[in-house]
């Protein structure tokens, strides 16, 4: 009986001593330093289980066993904390700091830029075409309805979701300049000041022109003068997409009510989609009694007060113009 007893405490030592030397194995080898080469960012696709991570894990070379990963996070009890997306994992990171990272949810942060000045139709097209973001866009927004700016977003955001950001962004700016704006504007709605500031955002990619260009044309609805802007008559013969061509004479006595060189006033709608800038340039216009402008072969424009100082600017630009 006594023997029988040895026997029985020497198998459960033995079997305690390799449990735990398993046990051991296992913690040395989900904490140690991975071959993980170079940090890099690696993408958990939606609905990716805890043995797809960890296969995934091994592709990358951030474990070499794949139950080594799965017995950890049970263990530690992140198993069910792991979640998909795109996250970045640094150099030689080990399997359990893997875990950790997936479980903080702190994914990639990427970006997307929609440069001021583009018609709506434009920002989709740009949108469709970011590595990322999923899903699909139906409906086209009207013109000067989204903000131009730097948007960020996460791996497997929907593109649908990058344009109503746009134009909350849009409608929080409105909320925010539209109460400061200068006293005695020449127009009296948002709407109206919208379509200003797309016609100022075609006008000129100069930054420090916009107030001055706005004074322009502000001066010339205080005295009723057509603005006859170039932009206008473009968007009047193409309204769904960019004109790829010159303007003509002809195409300035296109009738259009969005073509200001034959109709008074304001388009009836925006032309494009103006910036934060150019939308406080029409709202605080420069104080300028200039009526006219024109390229100055530079890349920004000549400005005059009168159509005998404008008509010599014209005849310069035309003689950079021919030269080039």
């Amino acid at each position: 009986m006594k023997r029988f007893l040895l026997l029985l405490g020497l198998l459960i030592i033995t079997a305690a001593l390799t449990i735990g030397g398993a046990a051991v194995y296992v913690y040395v080898q989900y904490t140690s330093p991975s071959k993980l080469a170079q940090g890099r960012d690696i993408i958990i696709p939606q609905g990716t289980g805890v043995r797809g991570i960890a296969e995934i894990f091994r592709r990358e070379h951030i474990v070499d066993e794949p139950l080594i990963f799965l017995a950890g996070v049970r263990v530690s009890g992140l198993d069910r904390s792991l979640r998909a997306g795109e996250y970045h994992f640094p150099e030689r990171v080990s399997p359990r700091q893997a875990a950790e990272i997936l479980a903080s949810g702190e994914t990639v942060k990427r970006f997307v830029t929609i440069p001021e000045g583009l018609r709506s139709g434009e920002i989709v097209e740009r949108i469709n075409l970011v590595d990322g973001l999923t899903g699909e866009i139906t409906d086209i927004p009207s013109d000067g309805t989204l903000l131009p700016e730097t948007y960020q977003f996460s791996y497997g955001d929907s593109k649908q979701s990058i344009l109503d950001r746009m134009r909350a962004a849009h409608d929080e700016m409105v909320e925010q300049l539209w109460p400061g704006r200068d006293p005695d504007l020449p127009f009296d709605t948002v709407e109206e000041a919208l379509v200003l500031a797309s016609i100022v955002e075609r006008e000129t990619g100069v930054a420090a022109e916009r107030a001055r260009v706005a004074g322009v044309f502000v001066n010339r609805l205080r005295i009723n003068m057509r603005l006859q802007s170039d932009p206008t008559v473009a968007y009047a013969i193409s309204p769904d997409k960019r004109l790829e061509r010159a303007l003509t004479r002809q195409d300035l006595r296109f009738e259009s009510p969005y073509n200001t060189y034959v109709t008074g006033g304001l388009p009836p709608s925006p032309i494009t989609n103006p910036g934060r800038d150019a939308f406080y340039a029409v709202l605080h216009p420069a104080e300028t009694k200039e009526l006219y402008f024109v390229a100055d072969g530079t890349g920004g424009h000549a400005f005059a007060h009168t159509l005998k100082e404008h008509n010599r600017n014209v005849a310069k630009w035309r003689r950079i113009r021919d030269a080039q």
